[in-house]
């Protein structure tokens, strides 16, 4: 059964911060005050936010970090791990507080981006790609369509 997924609760947003906390350590990456807060940031914001989002968020503005800092540190994020890029063809780049495997619901009217698990979309087989040369590392399945917002409003017109 599909379910939308709930925002993320602050025991996880810190576990989330501790589990960064050690992959810099143990990666020897720098623990700067510009990492924490463009992750907190994507943390509290919990929309699959934008880079330009990100930017605009109270942490990173009181930090007064430059959008060309936000946007390299989030490919780092995603480039770790901690965080992940929700594409879709069309959109912009969002970003994803949620590393673990789940699903997505996209509104092709507003661009909303929802979080759902469904334990049969995580059972769907695999093809097998290698003969095009291609090794799948994971798998997101994502259903585009209106939004229930954006229903509503084309109701009301």
């Amino acid at each position: 059964m599909m379910r939308s997924l709930a925002p993320l609760d602050p025991r996880t947003k810190k576990r989330r911060m501790a589990e960064f906390h050690r992959l810099c350590r143990e990666r020897g990456i720098p623990l700067t005050t510009q990492r924490r807060a463009i992750l907190e940031a994507v943390l509290a914001l919990d929309c699959h936010p934008t880079a330009d989002e990100v930017h605009a968020a109270p942490a990173v503005r009181q930090a007064r970090i430059s959008r060309a800092t936000v946007y390299r540190t989030l490919e780092g994020l995603a480039g770790l791990g901690i965080i992940t890029k929700a594409c879709h063809p069309g959109g912009v780049v969002r970003y994803d507080a949620r590393a673990a495997i789940h699903h997505h619901l996209i509104c092709l009217r507003c661009d909303a981006v929802i979080d759902i698990a469904d334990t049969r979309l995580d059972a769907l087989p695999i093809p097998d790609t290698s003969a095009l040369g291609f090794d799948v590392k994971d798998f997101r399945v994502q259903l585009r369509g209106i939004c229930r917002r954006c229903r509503r409003l084309e109701v009301t017109r």
